[in-house]
């Protein structure tokens, strides 16, 4: 039996507890066991594991399934785990989607137990991804037929030199719906979940009184909204204000595309409006999301997916 059947009500009780924290340009790293098509599998924790579970029918998967056979993801550094366990480095085994860290609890992890990783799960995010990558990571993932899905992108089409670096709204709307397309076109059933994108304007706030993180900043991290952290006048004001809307402008587009396919769920904001502490902020950079910040990204994600199917 796995995990996520024995302990289904430990996470859907929990309230929704979560850091909103970065994802932008990492350090290409090697990653683990990749396949001929790039994409990473998670180490597992036992020598074997069992063939995966026969594919529902599709009048079976007409109601959200809460507890997946197989999880693929898809995005840019936070799902990577970059700066979660070393400066400078990915750290997918702490990564809250498909991590095999037991204090991370990852996604993946909670829904398919530690015997059922490998061959269950897959990680085709890569650090400093935007929203224009995610249909060839989606073709990737598709191919395994994943029960789920999980998307955590857009953080760097706002993490730009300068705002008008920034990508459209309508261009990170195409890639979206491409992505869905191409994920549709290999595998209808499986299942998605979106998170939102964080609030970058909330993360700037928590990190500008750190003297540490303000020296990291300048090195160039999402100048965006980063840039000049201490300045409070009203070019800067404006500059975080841009920022900020056209993050509310891509959740809102990942929402829409979301509620059109039956088959996906969007975290609602969750990640969003979370008003998390520094602690959440990787030591390395004061910008991705350290292990414990990882934790809780697992946490929301596990609470989401395992509600009960409002159409039931």
């Amino acid at each position: 039996m796995r995990r996520g059947r024995r302990t289904a009500a430990r996470g859907a009780g929990a309230a929704v507890a979560v850091a909103a924290l970065l994802a932008a340009g990492g350090c290409g790293s090697p990653h683990h066991g990749q396949d001929a098509r790039g994409t990473s599998h998670t180490p597992s924790a036992s020598p074997s594991s069992p063939s995966p579970s026969p594919r529902r029918t599709e009048a079976a998967a007409s109601t959200w399934d809460r507890d997946p056979a197989s999880v693929a993801a898809v995005g840019d550094s936070i799902t990577r785990g970059f700066d979660a366990c070393g400066l400078l480095r990915d750290c997918p085994s702490m990564s809250w989607a498909t991590g095999t860290d037991p204090s991370v609890d990852s996604l993946a992890l909670r829904l398919l137990g530690p015997g059922h990783l490998r061959g269950h799960s897959w990680n085709a995010a890569r650090s400093g991804a935007t929203m224009a990558a995610l249909p060839a990571q989606m073709a990737r993932v598709a191919v395994h037929r994943p029960g789920l899905v999980t998307v955590a992108a857009g953080a760097n089409d706002a993490c730009r030199d300068s705002v008008d670096g920034m990508t459209s709204v309508a261009s990170f709307r195409t890639s979206f719906e491409a992505a869905m397309r191409k994920l549709r076109a290999v595998s209808p059933s499986s299942q998605v979940y979106v998170s939102s994108v964080p609030d970058l304007r909330r993360l700037w706030a928590t990190g500008r009184g750190n003297p540490l993180g303000r020296e990291v900043w300048k090195l160039g991290i999402c100048a965006s909204m980063l840039g000049n952290a201490q300045s409070d006048d009203a070019a800067a004001r404006q500059r975080r204000q841009t920022v900020y809307d056209r993050i509310v402008a891509y959740n809102g587009v990942l929402r829409d595309v979301c509620a059109r396919d039956r088959r996906c769920r969007y975290d609602g904001g969750a990640v969003f409006g979370y008003h998390f502490s520094a602690a959440l902020l990787s030591p390395f950079d004061f910008f991705h999301p350290s292990k414990q910040g990882q934790a809780t990204l697992a946490r929301i994600a596990y609470a989401r997916v395992t509600e009960a199917d409002p159409t039931t």
